[in-house]
């Protein structure tokens, strides 16, 4: 490793800092911990290295090289080049927190469009400048929802439909609380949404549910979200922002919260990360946001202008009265989906959904055909649906991939109930002949 510094200028170092050698800056750590010994294989020069790095990527497979029908949470959709072009500019690349307005106008107005953006999908006042993902966005509701009741209400619905890692979140986010109160867990992930409302009481804060849900079923949550109201409680729904071009929005279906993941609008697969956590809400409960917002205002002259607005914000004082500590946002993610829905407009976006919507219900058709498969569509769905296997759904899933598919996923990972049943997505980039092919290789499956 190349270290720049001469032993003089390290000298010097030490001797402003007040530290005799550099072992002292190493004093807390008990002496058998600071040098272990680490079974490491040998160096590699640069060139082994990037090999040795190049093979074990040629053994992933992709979405790119493969038919897709993996979801789950995160989908592989098309991004148009000029998303990636403008994003990778450097002045949007390299920028970092715009406390600075009058060097960060082109990161705020890009923030602020994005906010603009994500309230006008969601239907909801005021958006802030983006999470971390879907599952934080959907844990930081929760902590509003509990410091909007300064505590006094203690229940937290969530409904087994909702994405299983936004559970396990919510419930790691909220371990830290004294009292709270995890309800929903118990009830049948396939059953009616309605059934929440049997769980609603005085001490509810907040009830959480997804759109379309985990499974990929649509639901008008109105009437639920009416009967939360009259007992007080606010209500979130984790959307699909792609739905949002199709469906109605939680906006009017009264919700106080709109949170979701926002990977879908023009971020890539990326094995995982990083995604967008999307976060809006009615304007009454602005001051309970965590995060950051960005405002429009004018300068001395009249010139229009982009500035951190409400800053007496948790990033900035007040700390400890803090609803949330969190201010990071994903802003290079957030820049991408501000790009993405820019290009494609309400009527591109909808043309999407629309194509996403069709080609599922067409390989839900189609699989329904096929001896052994069973369907599970008991509601209208969007872009997923659950498939009940006659073999394994491992031991499908690998016929499959041996066939150039990426199968859907096991819900039985997450639902011992629902062990053999698969979650499969469709969207604009499965075309008819790669459901076609799906379901001769499903044929196999069952026939072998």
């Amino acid at each position: 490793m190349f270290t720049p510094h001469t032993d003089a200028e390290r000298e010097e170092m030490l001797r402003v800092i007040g530290v005799r050698k550099l072992d002292d800056l190493f004093a807390d750590v008990p002496i058998a911990k600071r040098y272990p010994k680490l079974d490491l294989p040998p160096a590699l020069t640069e060139i082994e290295a990037r090999l040795q790095m190049e093979e074990f990527a040629f053994g992933n497979n992709t979405a790119q090289e493969r038919a897709c029908f993996l979801g789950a949470g995160a989908y592989y959709h098309y991004t148009p080049a000029a998303v990636d072009a403008i994003i990778r500019r450097g002045e949007f690349l390299t920028a970092y927190t715009p406390y600075q307005p009058e060097v960060s106008q082109g990161t705020l107005q890009a923030i602020f469009e994005y906010q603009s953006l994500i309230a006008n999908l969601t239907g909801m006042d005021v958006s802030n400048a983006s999470h971390y993902d879907g599952a934080t966005a959907t844990a930081e509701a929760a902590v509003m929802a509990y410091h909007h009741f300064r505590g006094k209400r203690t229940r937290i619905i969530l409904s087994p439909s909702l994405n299983p890692q936004y559970r396990e979140v919510v419930k790691t986010y909220m371990g830290g609380y004294e009292g709270i109160e995890l309800a929903g867990e118990n009830l049948d992930p396939l059953g009616n949404p309605d059934d929440l409302t049997a769980l609603l009481n005085d001490n509810t804060a907040l009830l959480i549910v997804q759109y379309p849900d985990f499974f990929g079923r649509i639901y008008d949550f109105t009437t639920v979200i009416e009967k939360a109201h009259q007992f007080g409680a606010l209500v979130a729904v984790a959307v699909n922002p792609m739905a949002m071009g199709l469906l109605k929005t939680p906006g009017a279906m009264g919700a106080d919260i709109a949170v979701g993941e926002g990977q879908s609008l023009g971020l890539p697969l990326s094995f995982g990360g990083p995604y967008l956590g999307i976060f809006a809400t009615k304007k009454e409960y602005v001051r309970k946001i965590a995060g950051r917002l960005v405002g429009e205002t004018a300068d001395t002259e009249g010139r229009r202008g982009y500035v951190l607005t409400l800053t007496a914000r948790e990033q900035h004082i007040r700390r400890e009265k803090a609803t949330s500590n969190i201010c990071t946002n994903q802003g290079l993610m957030a820049l991408a989906a501000t790009v993405y829905m820019s290009l494609l407009g309400k009527n591109g976006l909808k043309e999407v959904a629309t194509l996403c919507y069709q080609k599922a219900h067409y390989a839900a058709d189609q699989i329904s055909k096929l001896d052994g498969y069973e369907v599970l569509a008991t509601a209208p769905f969007f872009h997923e649906f659950v498939v009940k296997c006659p073999q394994s759904v491992e031991e499908t899933n690998m016929h499959l991939l041996a066939n150039g598919f990426l199968g859907g996923y096991d819900l039985g990972n997450d639902y011992p109930a629902l062990s053999g049943h698969m979650l499969i997505a469709v969207t604009e980039m499965v075309s008819k002949e790669d459901i076609d092919d799906l379901c001769e290789a499903l044929k196999e499956v069952n026939n072998g």
